[in-house]
């Protein structure tokens, strides 16, 4: 069911942003992707780091927030954040984060979708990859992470 619920959400922004994109084809999303980017970058400085903390300040502060990933769907901020610290439990198996932003797409003024690929090397535990989407809203004038379908 919950793997259902969330094909059905990526779908649900899929059409939503095929509709809307239209409508906001003229506006000027410059100054949001130039934000959403910035916190990208710096979640990507704090994951080097080995702040797993500060590297979730891009992340919605909410029991709503949802994290797809291949053990299912967690929900929650705080579950997200154990969750990263208990699978990242030292630098590691942190290693380094890079991000290959692919698309960042806005059906409308206050949601954003990014699509890219991420990689961590880890000379010790192994290298990892893949590819997310993550589904931005913007709260009271700051862009948040409100789902994160990573892989």
């Amino acid at each position: 069911m919950k793997k259902l619920l969330a094909v059905l959400l990526l779908f649900s922004i899929n059409i939503y942003s095929t509709f809307a994109q239209e409508k906001d084809d003229d506006k000027d999303f410059s100054k949001d992707k130039e934000s959403i980017l910035s916190i990208l970058n710096k979640q990507t400085q704090k994951w080097n780091a080995g702040d797993i903390d500060s590297f979730m300040v891009g992340y919605w502060e909410n029991d709503s927030l949802m994290y797809i990933g291949k053990s299912g769907i967690t929900y929650g901020y705080k579950n997200t954040l154990n969750n990263y610290k208990k699978n990242y439990a030292d630098k590691a198996k942190m290693g380094f984060l890079t991000f290959d932003i692919k698309e960042v797409k806005f059906p409308s003024e206050k949601v954003a979708l990014v699509v890219g690929k991420w990689f961590l090397k880890r000379p010790e535990a192994g290298d990892v990859g893949g590819h997310f989407s993550l589904v931005w809203k913007k709260k009271k004038g700051k862009w948040v992470i409100i789902a994160d379908h990573s892989s």
